[in-house]
């Protein structure tokens, strides 16, 4: 049994301010929207728990179409993008990493080139339009399918897998896809997962593009581009209007505890994801290599 010392308790204590400290925001978001309206004026900043617990401002929201549609959009454009990125960054460190490889040398400096000067946005949006994408899902899910800072971890790791590996393969009769589905791959679970992770963040929060290459299509949107007409932007007409339904709550809605409720909405999926994901990082960077 490890003994406990004085240092560890105070560095304990010391972690457990900070994670106060980080979730308390969250949590009192959280205490807002599931205060009933009538009640949240009795609410302050620093309050964790709801006033009057109530489900009323989730109902509202989950009521309109539009967050609806949203939901399923963010989900679509997340689940085809990142498994597009993920496959493709793959794919593409275990190219660069081959160290027989033509232009080998060339094509790392490209990439690096790439991310240091990265476009802005008029010339992607020409491209965007050049390839007829605007109003398009696929111009969201194809932007940045590989993100050449991910690219460069994923490299990494595919680096320390020893030579002798290899070459063990390659005696058995193994080609460069069964290498990679069978050896690198499996080796390099926590990387892939870390990656996964990054990039199911990203998309799912991406907002900017979408707002402008989807701008004429509000069918289209994501969730996050739905929310920020309402959050950010404070149009609540698209929040209330057209709810026949609603309009007798309407009295009783309060829209600082509606607004929380959409930023939670927003931010279940996404947290949802990190235990499933982070399961992969206590694993070793070998685990499923082959005999």
């Amino acid at each position: 049994m490890k003994k406990i010392t004085l240092t560890n308790i105070v560095v304990g204590f010391i972690l457990m301010l900070f994670m106060i400290y980080a979730l308390q925001p969250i949590l009192n978001l959280l205490a807002l929207s599931l205060t009933h309206p009538d009640s949240v004026q009795e609410l302050t900043g620093l309050d964790i728990f709801p006033k009057n617990l109530s489900l009323l401002n989730y109902k509202f929201i989950l009521s309109n179409p539009s967050i609806v549609r949203g939901i399923f959009n963010s989900i679509l454009y997340t689940a085809l993008g990142v498994t597009l990125s993920v496959s493709f960054t793959v794919i593409t460190a275990f190219v660069l990493t081959r160290k027989k490889l033509i232009g080998r040398k060339l094509f790392i400096l490209l990439t690096i080139f790439v991310m240091v000067f990265e476009p802005g946005i008029v010339p992607e949006y020409l491209v965007m339009k050049d390839f007829h994408l605007l109003g398009s899902m696929w111009s969201i899910i194809l932007y940045k399918m590989v993100n050449v800072y991910y690219l460069i971890i994923m490299m990494r790791f595919f680096e320390e897998i020893p030579e002798s590996i290899e070459e063990a393969a390659l005696i058995d009769g193994a080609n460069p896809i069964q290498m990679l589905v069978k050896i690198f791959a499996p080796m390099s679970k926590s990387s892939i997962g870390t990656i996964t992770l990054f990039y199911a963040v990203y998309r799912w929060n991406e907002y900017f593009r979408s707002g402008i290459y989807l701008s004429s299509q509000p069918g289209k949107w994501p969730l996050q581009v739905v929310l920020r007409q309402f959050v950010v932007l404070d149009d609540t007409q698209s929040m209330v209007g057209g709810f026949d339904a609603m309009s007798q709550v309407y009295g009783s809605v309060n829209f600082e505890a509606l607004q929380a409720a959409a930023i939670i909405v927003g931010m279940v999926p996404i947290l949802m994801l990190y235990p499933i994901i982070l399961r992969n990082f206590t694993k070793g960077t070998f685990e499923g290599s082959s005999k």
